[in-house]
């Protein structure tokens, strides 16, 4: 059993429900449905057109149409005639539902068999013509039909019923059903809007005829007409005077928009001055910050370079055992330690140069000698009487020359304590504070003698030991800043 929907043309297959339709279930399809359409509107249906409409068999019809249309001059049926005629047996088929074989027999059949392929549908807008009862189809020749055949007639019976009563042709299918009965609901709704303004428009009307009814004179419709001619005045004249004050509120307006345009150029502007100076600003502190670190790094060399002692490094006094040392060279000799006179004479020369950088440095004169160092070679030159130059520097060869050199090495000794000793009262009237621990008389140093003839080598080396311990002492009190 395969149908096709009246609209989109696709195969439908039936719900359990419509292939086993009960008779109660087929009454209560057609009760629910709308009355069929006439195509008499001004006549009342004749009794054919009335029997044709209804749902009844055609062997009930034929019968029907026989006992009414019945004339004393037809011919009358015998008694055995009517026996046989009663003992045709019904169509089981032709019924609503399947029952059993005993109760199928007495139920007759309810709509006229249809050719194959047509329908009998009504289409939208057209008028249909009086429903010509089909002729009676031949009794099968088998009394039970099989029930496809029965389900078949059933559904096509419902189909017919519901396409004679509605605007559309049936089966449908699920889809075409939704959207069917929503173009039936949105026209329900619009009748329904359309139906409540007639009602509002009618309460509107019997209003009006009840104001009508009531009786209003002519004086007060005149009056009335005049009030309302005077307010009509007084609202033109309002609406006069709104137009003009919309007119200068839209020119008071677009002056507004003026201003607001320059005002819009003159923040844009000093928003671009603002982020030119602030990128300004940023480059500029960039480069105070480069400054600040750049300052403060020459800061930290500064305070390093002067903490730094370049005299300290120049003329590092020390001491090996019992030598003084100046710079690494040993000053003095001793028995059993051989120090090679080279030695001896470069530190000499080391702590020459040294005296003369104090005094040149605290701006100091020495009185009636003169300072010349020259290495190893250094000499101590006499400023006043005969100008006489002594060697600072000393050999240990035995002849009577050597002798002599010896002699004048112990003079140029003498006089560069003699010298020490001026540059050590020149300090201690600057700063009472110093102290030196061996104080200088003549030729002696903590009672030590400097001259290398005629004394002991270990007294010699404790008096230079003592010479460089005393100008330790002026080199610190000359580079720390006391003096001023």
């Amino acid at each position: 059993m395969n149908f096709v929907c009246q609209q989109c043309k696709q195969t439908l297959h039936l719900d359990a429900s419509l292939v086993d339709l009960s008779p109660s279930a087929y009454d209560l399809v057609a009760s629910s449905l709308p009355p069929a359409p006439s195509a008499s509107h001004g006549r009342q249906a004749s009794g054919a057109e009335k029997l044709a409409q209804l749902p009844a068999p055609p062997s009930a019809k034929s019968a029907w149409r026989n006992s009414v249309q019945g004339t004393p001059s037809s011919p009358v049926t015998s008694p055995s005639q009517r026996r046989q005629s009663q003992q045709v047996p019904m169509h089981p088929s032709e019924s609503f539902v399947l029952l059993q074989d005993s109760v199928i027999r007495n139920i007759p059949s309810q709509l006229p068999q249809t050719a194959p392929g047509k329908r009998a549908t009504l289409t939208k807008g057209r008028a249909t013509a009086p429903v010509q009862p089909a002729p009676p189809p031949e009794e099968p020749t088998h009394p039970n039909p099989s029930p496809l055949s029965h389900h078949l007639r059933s559904s096509l019976r419902l189909f017919n019923l519901l396409s004679s009563r509605t605007d559309l042709d049936h089966p449908l299918c699920a889809e075409c059903t939704h959207i069917l009965l929503g173009t039936l609901t949105r026209q329900l709704e619009e009748t329904k809007k359309e139906r409540d303004g007639y009602i509002a428009f009618e309460k509107e009307v019997k209003k009006e005829k009840d104001r009508e009814g009531s009786g209003v004179n002519r004086l007060e419709a005149e009056a009335k007409i005049d009030r309302l001619k005077e307010e009509e005045r007084l609202a033109i004249e309002q609406l006069k005077t709104a137009e003009r004050e919309r007119q200068q509120l839209e020119d008071e307006l677009k002056s507004l928009e003026r201003e607001e345009k320059a005002l819009e150029e003159e923040e844009a502007e000093f928003w671009r001055q603002h982020n030119a100076h602030l990128l300004k600003s940023a480059e500029q502190a960039s480069q105070l910050s480069a400054l600040q670190a750049a300052f403060a790094a020459d800061s930290a060399t500064l305070d390093k370079l002067e903490r730094t002692n370049v005299y300290n490094d120049a003329f590092c006094i020390g001491h090996d055992g019992v030598f003084g040392t100046i710079n690494g060279l040993r000053l003095g000799r001793v028995p059993g330690v051989p120090v090679e006179w080279a030695e001896i004479n470069a530190a000499w020369g080391q702590t020459l140069l040294l005296l003369y950088t104090i005094a040149r440095k605290l701006d100091f004169t020495f009185e009636n000698y003169r300072l010349v160092p020259m290495g190893s070679f250094s000499r101590i030159e006499k400023t006043t009487g005969d100008k006489a130059t002594y060697e600072l520097y000393g050999s240990g060869d035995l002849h009577f020359g050597r002798l002599l050199h010896n002699r004048r090495f112990d003079f140029a000794m003498v006089a560069f304590l003699d010298c020490l000793k001026q540059l050590m009262d020149y300090v201690r009237s600057q700063d009472p504070q110093v102290d030196f621990p061996h104080q200088v008389v003549k030729d002696k140093i903590g009672e030590a003698s400097v001259k290398q003839q005629f004394s002991q080598e270990e007294a010699w080396t404790r008096a230079l030991r003592h010479v460089l311990l005393a100008l330790k002492i002026l080199l610190k009190w000359t580079t720390n800043g006391s003096n001023g």
